[in-house]
């Protein structure tokens, strides 16, 4: 069979598997041993133990045609018949909001949400470098250097543990590849990842194998390869200059690795497995090698939406790497996301990332930047609506949508402030309150996470647990961050503008007539929303307008900043839109911006629509205004392009002209709108079409109607 042919079979059957997979058992094992099997154990013991037989117990699943060895899927579960409560990682926040029953109103109300853990990655080249026997020396090393402390001992006793289950699990496919014949994979897998890996195919098969446990051990979405061009590169370029392996046959070898990472979350284009390419070495020079361009050419063949495959542009960057990175923008199917390697360093150092770590930061999930192998998993903790606090501030916590009246709500509203800076204080003073309680939570959670979810064997690739003898939630990781998403930026700061011009200076209205024209989504006062519309907004270089965004961002951001947390980590604002911007719009009221009741909401940093009325390129400079160093987590935007005007010159100058500002992250959509409407209409005739949703992309047929309203009502860029 040739490669071609087999790559091939490869395809046809992880779809098949992705579509149709096979009963998971892992999670009804999981509980089931702890339960009756490790019940008596203390809870540290039994759930290393219950993690590692449940990760043995997997069904052991090989195609003939397969290179990478390894399966495991993330649906159709076996139901959980009892669940332990040892695992409850959310065991606290019944604490938080007896504790804090305010803070429960406005997770109600949505004007903030519990987030997900997860979002992390790894430093899997430890197993490629060293082998499981070598991390497992190690950690016995600093096991009998740390005897005397309790918490070390269970915890690197826990990482043992789970280093033998890796092993173990990995054993059993050598046993099935020799059943089968094929000798070559179970010599391949007989060395790794037990050993350190010799080439660049072992390398792949060890990252591989250690991959799918750790993903069993860390079940939560975001879970990123991080850099896999940067640490895999060694061994292709040592491979290719010994003739062991063509760049032909390193690609088909990526095909395959990114088709099975595919078939386990095929259906949950959400999920968010995320690979960073390029950026820079820790010396500044360009990171880009031969195999980022294979990744990108192997991803583009498929019309697959894992693993999230972005690229990363520095000021160094090869020039042909850079129109790939154009290419991979107008012809990759809606899939690309582009990074700044500069502004997310720069970020990052300005928050405390030591300079040498910052170099190795990734995309945890749909975009939220940690720092790989350095970082714990509290990366994406939640939202918080911007556009309903300033709802709630004008109405007197009043919701618009739901007609109720908020109990732990101050019930001052714009009508008792005589000027826009009063009002403005006491707004910004309501965002404060809100991301405190969050704040606060987050460190109960933490607390609880430390045993509920020790995550041993992830925790050993994480500096510097081993050195401390701690996991990831314990104090074990570097950088102990807790990072949350602001939604309704451009709204919220359009809207102060509004009132300030409407209310304060202009007097084109009195406060309570724009409270009661809210409360009526402008019905009867469609005079007073067409002058809403028509004032100045974020997006087209208005002085008041752009420095109304600069100003709260900041305010905003500094005070999450500011926060210090039980390991002396901080608040991180994330800001991206994920599906959130039709989900929170949906609770939001209209505002004094103009929007309407129920609206979706702007996406991250990126003006909204209405605010980008004079072309991409003003719309780019007023962003280019806001201070991107206070976004250490991430900060994106969307820029929809007209498909008949966007060509890869031009997607080339857009990106580079954007980043030469200061701006991180560059993504958007090319496809004719009259497509998407054509697949709204006839979903069977449009499976494959794939589009930009907002730090992920997904199957357009597969996404709810209000998420592909709001995709098909974006504005489109085209000549100004």
């Amino acid at each position: 069979m040739t490669e071609k042919a087999r790559i091939e079979q490869v395809y046809k059957r992880s779809t098949e598997l992705g579509l149709n997979p096979p009963l998971q058992t892992f999670n009804y094992d999981l509980h089931k041993f702890a339960l009756e099997k490790y019940y008596d154990l203390p809870r540290w013991e039994k759930i290393a133990r219950a993690t590692a037989d449940a990760v043995i117990n997997q069904e052991i699943l090989i195609e003939p045609q397969d290179k990478i060895i390894g399966r495991t899927f993330h649906s159709n579960d076996k139901p959980i018949e009892k669940f332990d409560p040892d695992f409850d990682y959310n065991a606290r926040r019944k604490d938080m909001l007896a504790k804090h029953p305010e803070y429960a109103e406005l997770c109600d109300f949505r004007l903030t949400s519990w987030g997900i853990p997860g979002h992390i990655a790894w430093n899997w080249n430890l197993i490629l470098a060293h082998g499981t026997l070598g991390l497992r020396e190690l950690c016995n090393a600093r096991l009998n250097r740390l005897k005397d402390d309790e918490n070390a001992v269970q915890f690197f006793n826990g990482v043992l543990i789970m280093l033998d289950a890796l092993d173990s699990w990995n054993d059993l496919h050598v046993k099935e590849l020799e059943k089968m014949g094929k000798r070559e994979e179970a010599e391949i897998c007989k060395r790794v990842p037990k050993y350190p890996a010799r080439s660049f195919r072992e390398a792949v098969q060890s990252f591989f194998m250690q991959h799918i446990v750790v993903m069993k051990e860390n079940p939560h979405g975001g879970n990123s390869p991080g850099r896999l061009d940067y640490y895999l590169w060694p061994y292709l370029e040592t491979d290719l200059q010994n003739g062991v392996i063509t760049e032909d046959e390193a690609q088909a070898l990526m095909e395959e690795l990114f088709l099975r990472i595919d078939e386990r979350i095929h259906k949950i284009d959400t999920w968010g497995e995320s690979i960073v390419l390029g950026g820079t070495h820790q010396n500044g020079q360009s990171a880009v090698n031969p195999l980022s361009y294979i990744m990108i050419k192997a991803f583009m063949k498929y019309d697959i939406t894992h693993p999230y495959l972005y690229a990363s542009i520095s000021k160094n960057a090869p020039k042909d790497f850079i129109k790939l990175c154009a290419n991979y923008v107008i012809n990759g199917n809606n899939r690309a996301q582009i990074l700044n390697d500069e502004a997310i360093i720069s970020a990052l150092v300005k928050s405390g990332v030591s300079e040498k770590d910052a170099h190795l930061y990734y995309c945890g999930g749909c975009m939220e930047i940690g720092v790989q192998g350095a970082t714990s998993d509290l990366l994406f903790t939640g939202g918080h609506s911007f556009i309903q606090l300033l709802e709630f501030c004008i109405t007197g916590g009043y919701s618009l949508v739901s007609k109720k009246q908020l109990d732990y709500f101050p019930t001052k509203n714009l009508a008792d402030f005589n000027d826009f800076e009063s009002f403005y204080d006491y707004f910004i003073k309501q965002c404060k309150r809100v991301l405190n309680l969050h704040l606060e939570y987050m460190d109960m959670f933490s607390e609880q996470a430390e045993i509920s979810r020790p995550l041993y064997l992830i925790s050993s690739m994480i500096d510097d647990c081993l050195t401390k003898g701690r996991n990831i939630h314990g104090g074990g990781a570097k950088y102990h961050d807790y990072g949350a998403t602001f939604m309704g930026l451009a709204n919220t700061a359009d809207s102060l503008t509004a009132i300030k011009q409407a209310v304060f200076d202009s007097k084109l209205c009195t406060a309570n007539e724009l409270i009661e024209a809210l409360k009526a989504n402008f019905e009867g006062y469609e005079d007073l929303h067409k002058t809403l519309l028509n004032l100045p907004k974020y997006g087209q270089e208005h002085s008041e307008a752009d420095g109304m965004m600069v100003r709260m961002t900041e305010e905003i951001s500094n005070h999450y900043l500011s926060y210090k947390n039980r390991f002396g980590g901080y608040g991180k604002p994330v800001i991206l839109a994920f599906i959130w911007a039709p989900w929170y719009g949906a609770t939001a009221g209209a505002s004094a911006d103009g929007r309407k009741s129920g609206m979706p909401l702007s996406h991250a940093v990126t003006p909204q629509s209405a605010g980008m009325t004079k072309g991409i390129t003003a719309a780019m400079n007023s962003c280019s205004k806001l201070n991107f160093d206070l976004f250490p987590g991430g900060a994106t935007t969307m820029w929809d392009l007209d498909h008949s005007w966007a060509n890869e010159e031009l997607v080339e100058w857009l990106i580079l002209s954007f980043f030469k500002q200061g701006g991180q992250f560059f993504q958007g959509n090319v496809t004719d709108v009259k497509d998407l409407i054509k697949a709204q209409e006839h979903p069977e005739d449009y499976p494959h079409l794939i589009v930009r949703v907002g730090g992920f992309s997904a199957r357009f047929v597969w996404l709810g109607k209000d998420v592909q309203d709001e995709i098909i009502n974006r504005l489109r860029h085209t000549r100004n």
